[in-house]
């Protein structure tokens, strides 16, 4: 029988300059997975709060003092030799210059550069935290093809837009209409904000967006169906279809459900410590599906997720 893996939390911190750069370490050849990149930090030791331990870990390892700021995300991730809690704290300033006291290489990285750095997998998820939204609207589908069940549909999408969502799944099945409701919403909003229609690769292929795939799609594909412009989702349910995801290179998946829903009367929560159970084994930047809403982005964000997906809860009531 085999021993239990042993278990560390990691604290680690996100370092910006005055010109928005992020602070990256690369770990050294003497380390497990030397050369890869990550946010600077460490191990918490027994006795330290987290604050304490990063504050000794910069010290240590940038020669830097550091007042630690507000708490981002933890990322729990199983390794082979071990099962790592990852807390992410942003550094709310600092004394002195940076620099890598350990014989480490640092570099500053613009944000949006982030994605070109081979990293570990517990750091991949909180790029996409920093980088990504934290709420992912999926759009009810309109009820009829009237012109004015359109415009009232139109007008509690504006309202959601309004409001803050800048990443959206377009549930508008393939007929004319809709199809033409799809252009005009892409054409009207713009690139403001990340469009994905729904399961049609070659919908999303000729209007230049993204697609959401749905589980049973994933198996089915040998490859990535779109290229990296265009972002690739997926539902997932289990960590098959999780580590099928993650082969295919889809940019994120939406996992759930983790709390029984209205819409899904039959099918069995997850629950939040399954959902963690299922994110520790893949590095795929996730969204918590079911009966969520954006009271529980934290909680997401305490196992992992990067924030919430939901329906009815990011869909106003009324235009």
């Amino acid at each position: 029988m085999s021993s239990p893996l042993r278990s560390i939390h990691v604290v680690a911190g996100v370092i910006t300059d005055a010109r928005g750069r992020i602070l990256l370490n690369r770990r050294t050849e003497n380390r497990d997975m030397a050369g890869l990149w990550e946010f600077p930090g460490g191990k918490r030791e027994p006795g330290e709060t987290s604050e304490q331990a990063l504050v000794r870990e910069l010290r240590e390892e940038l020669g830097i003092e550091a007042e630690v700021g507000e708490w981002i995300m933890d990322v729990p991730q199983i390794y082979p030799d071990k099962r790592l809690r990852l807390e992410v704290r942003r550094i709310q300033s600092w004394k002195g210059s940076p620099r890598g006291r350990e014989g480490q290489a640092i570099t500053w990285v613009a944000p949006d550069k982030l994605h070109r750095y081979s990293m570990p997998p517990a750091d991949l998820p909180v790029v996409a935290a920093l980088r990504q939204p934290d709420r992912y609207l999926i759009t009810p589908e309109p009820e009829g093809e009237e012109d004015s069940v359109h415009q009232a549909w139109l007008g509690r999408l504006a309202q959601a837009l309004e409001s803050g969502v800048r990443r959206v799944q377009l549930r508008t099945p393939s007929s004319p209409a809709r199809v033409a409701l799809a252009e005009r919403v892409i054409q009207q909003h713009g690139p403001r904000t990340q469009w994905l229609v729904n399961r049609d690769i070659d919908l999303a292929g000729r209007l230049g967006v993204g697609v959401h795939l749905g589980s049973e799609q994933l198996l089915a594909l040998g490859e990535r169906p779109l290229p990296a412009g265009q972002l690739v989702a997926a539902s997932c349910h289990d960590l098959t279809q999780l580590q099928a995801a993650q082969r295919l290179g889809c940019d994120f998946a939406v996992l759930g459900p983790v709390q029984a829903t209205d819409s899904h009367p039959g099918a069995v929560p997850l629950g939040w410590d399954a959902f963690e159970a299922l994110r520790e084994q893949v590095s795929l930047p996730l969204y918590a599906l079911g009966g969520l809403g954006p009271g529980d982005i934290e909680q997401a964000r305490r196992h992992g997720a990067q924030g919430i997906a939901a329906i009815r809860s990011l869909w106003p009531a009324t235009a």
